[in-house]
């Protein structure tokens, strides 16, 4: 626990807290003692379960809003020491056909909640959670904090323009904010409804089910695989560094793993499915990047973070944890 002792009796709002990544977030938190408030819209498909917080349903405050509503928004704001950001919509395919969810979500819900605080609360520290394809097509391997940004797709552009916000009104308007670009986080709590955003879950799901991993294309491209308690802890550690606000920093891997090693460390680990390669999907070809890790030097010399967890022991904690409340995800 050490150093998270410090949230012991915090106020701390997390949005998307009945989520994949809020509701790991909230556990951590209410162990560590802070008095916390989950915000969550429950858009169906988005990964919000009740189940997720069910360890701490009766330590926490949940509110079923929704961060565009400014009235509640300007409401659930006040008194909060720490903010976690984390709603947002993620369905990159969903992005592809219908641009508008994530300009409204996660552009205008972003500009909502910083409102709030300029109005309201100016004390609160927040934390955003973006992604790493704000990089787009890397340039150079591994990725650091001050590659190109050239988005592929509009949810990657919104998140961007998201962290661009945080950034302004951190400069403008004395709202401490960090932003954290994260890679592809898998573990327990994640939705397993549908294959549109968390491809490492989705992979565990058809093992589990005995069914084919579609591989595609040769299986060679490369990408950095986090798992979520390694995630949680970056996202504790950047909220306590001081020097980290008004900064923006990659959360992810430095050693990468291919696509085709991740299917075989899935089926191997489970014991069950099988794989084969694919061609790409239209859908996919336009918005795949190519190989993409991270440089993560950024963050291990500010906060103090490195990921603990290998890959294999990672698929294995959340294949446990998938094969004991399968009846609450599938």
């Amino acid at each position: 626990m050490g150093e998270r002792r410090k949230f012991s009796g915090k106020k701390i709002l997390i949005t998307g807290g009945v989520g994949f990544i809020g509701s790991n977030l909230a556990i951590s938190l209410v162990k560590a003692g802070a008095k916390v408030t989950l915000l969550d819209a429950m858009i169906p498909g988005h990964g919000g379960n009740p189940f997720n917080i069910d360890p701490i349903k009766s330590d926490v405050i949940v509110n079923f809003s929704d961060i565009r509503d400014e009235n509640s928004m300007n409401y659930i704001v006040r008194d909060k020491e720490y903010i976690f950001h984390l709603a947002g919509q993620n369905d990159y395919i969903l992005s592809f056909t219908n641009p508008f969810p994530d300009i409204d979500i996660n552009i205008k819900g972003s500009a909502v909640l910083l409102e709030a605080c300029k109005r309201f609360n100016q004390d609160a520290k927040v934390i955003y959670t973006g992604t790493r394809g704000e990089y787009g097509t890397a340039v150079q391997l591994p990725v650091k904090e001050d590659a190109p940004l050239n988005p592929k797709g509009i949810y990657e552009l919104s998140s961007l323009t998201a962290q661009k916000l945080f950034k302004i009104y951190h400069d403008n308007h004395g709202i401490k904010t960090i932003t954290l670009r994260m890679t592809n986080i898998y573990g327990e709590r994640a939705q397993m409804q549908h294959h549109r955003f968390g491809v490492a879950n989705w992979f565990i799901r058809l093992a589990l089910d005995g069914e084919t991993i579609k591989v595609f294309g040769d299986g060679s491209i490369l990408r950095d695989f986090l798992y979520v308690k390694d995630t949680v802890d970056a996202i504790l550690k950047a909220a306590l560094c001081e020097d980290a606000y008004g900064e923006a920093f990659n959360v992810g891997v430095d050693k990468p793993t291919s696509f085709l090693e991740l299917v075989k460390t899935i089926v191997e680990v489970a014991g069950s499915g099988k794989w084969e390669f694919a061609p790409f999907t239209p859908e996919r070809a336009a918005q795949e990047p190519g190989n993409f890790y991270s440089d993560i030097s950024k963050a291990r010399s500010v906060i103090n973070w490195d990921p603990k967890i290998e890959i294999k022991e990672g698929i294995a904690r959340t294949i446990e944890y998938y094969l004991k409340y399968k009846s609450q995800y599938w």
